[in-house]
């Protein structure tokens, strides 16, 4: 198969329920590159809870000038929408844009093409932990943890790692229902 397009991206969220997301973080991988990045606040139209403030840095007075979802679904739509959607955790990930989609009664698509870094490190580099943290000490990647743009920047990197070391991502893909 062709060379694949992968949008892997990572969300902050405002509270315990993770239902909104209060910053996002998306590095598009092509030809086993990082060909594209960006980064946005955005307001959750919720209230902020403590431990997510103290692990993200992100609160109210952050994204009160900061994109709705809806706002912010018109640029990344097409973006999400032109290849594979990868997350380190992506359980988590795909659970909050799903949440965030059917809140605002946006409707994208049924399902979408999406693969986890950390399922793929499970069977590709086993008996060792896949934190974030974890692997980037391990492949000695960078990383300001709990900031989408860096969390997402170093998915996409450990992405790369098992892509040079002959991991068929292919393999690993699958649907998830929106």
């Amino acid at each position: 198969m062709k060379e694949s397009r992968f949008i892997v991206f990572d969300v902050e969220t405002p509270n315990r329920y993770n239902s909104r997301m209060s910053a996002i973080g998306i590095s598009v991988v092509e030809g086993r590159k990082i060909t594209e990045s960006c980064f946005s606040y955005v307001n959750p139209e919720q209230p902020f809870d403590r431990f997510n403030t103290l692990l993200t840095g992100i609160d109210r007075r952050t994204v009160a000038d900061a994109p709705t979802f809806p706002e912010l679904w018109e640029k990344l739509e097409p973006l999400f929408s032109s290849g594979i959607l990868v997350a380190h955790n992506a359980v988590f990930d795909m659970g909050v844009l799903k949440k965030c989609l059917r809140d605002y009664g946006i409707f994208w698509k049924t399902s979408a093409p999406y693969c986890c870094t950390v399922q793929m490190g499970r069977r590709l580099l086993p008996g060792m932990s896949h934190k974030l943290d974890s692997m980037c000490a391990y492949y000695g990647i960078g990383l300001d943890h709990h900031k989408a743009d860096s969390d997402s920047s170093a998915a996409a990197e450990i992405l790369i790692r098992y892509m040079e070391a002959g991991a068929s991502v292919d393999s690993f893909v699958r649907q998830y229902m929106l």
